[in-house]
């Protein structure tokens, strides 16, 4: 296990003063119920403060890049960079979920790809990071892990509507959404789409919700038009 940390810790490059707070926002619940421990030994209530942490200091940043930016602008954008698509996505940036300690049927059901648990487990992370090192490390964290790369991560939010507008600028191609795959219980379900422009499949998607599994396959859909026009 300690082999395994200090890996993570020079991949996220912050080194932690109590290395149990990072082994703790590894920690998923479906492990703590497995082995018998506490419930406040897994990585929700971390989840909870970075969450907070990082809605701080993505507020911060875009506030002070975009000085003309109206609220509500301001907000979409911030969604669009705190959603789960776009965390999960850093955290496979990481291959964080290699380094998840899960329960066995949360492992064996494909949990380390799960996007739900990947990007809380960031902001876990965020959160142990916090609580160690302060605001300043944490905010060097946010802005080296999460706040790069900002014109990808804002298509995770409305992708649907930006290949909307990229399809119809050139035809009027009709875009459908194609529900093929659904796994897991009724309280974690993950939905599995497809994206059709004129019946040809552009690209697919998973997600916790049937919308989140659109927007993922519209990204992808938007990733392929851009490779193809390259």
């Amino acid at each position: 296990m300690q082999r395994m940390l200090n890996e993570l810790v020079e991949i996220i490059g912050y080194r932690f003063k109590n290395i149990d707070l990072l082994r703790q926002a590894l920690f998923h619940r479906s492990y703590i119920n497995e082995e018998h421990l506490r419930k406040e030994a897994s990585n929700e209530r971390l989840e909870f403060l970075g969450d907070a942490v990082l809605e701080l200091v993505v507020s911060e940043y875009l506030y002070k890049e975009n000085p003309g930016l109206p609220e509500g602008q301001l907000t979409k954008q911030r969604a669009s960079i705190v959603c789960e698509p776009a965390l999960a996505y850093c955290a496979r940036q990481i291959n964080l979920g290699s380094y998840l300690f899960l329960g066995k049927g949360e492992d064996a059901t494909g949990g380390r790809e799960r996007e739900s648990i990947t990007s809380d487990a960031l902001e876990a992370i965020i959160g142990a990071v916090y609580l160690d090192g302060g605001l300043a490390n944490a905010k060097e964290f946010i802005h080296k892990m999460i706040l790069n790369d900002i014109d990808e991560k804002k298509l995770f939010y409305d992708s649907k509507t930006i290949l909307q507008e990229m399809v119809q600028s050139v035809t009027n191609r009709a875009i459908d959404y194609r529900l093929i795959g659904e796994e897991g219980p009724d309280h974690d379900k993950s939905f599995e789409t497809e994206v059709l422009i004129d019946g040809e499949v552009y690209g697919s998607g998973k997600g916790r919700t049937k919308k989140a599994a659109e927007q993922q396959a519209a990204y992808n859909a938007i990733a392929s038009l851009k490779e193809t026009k390259g």
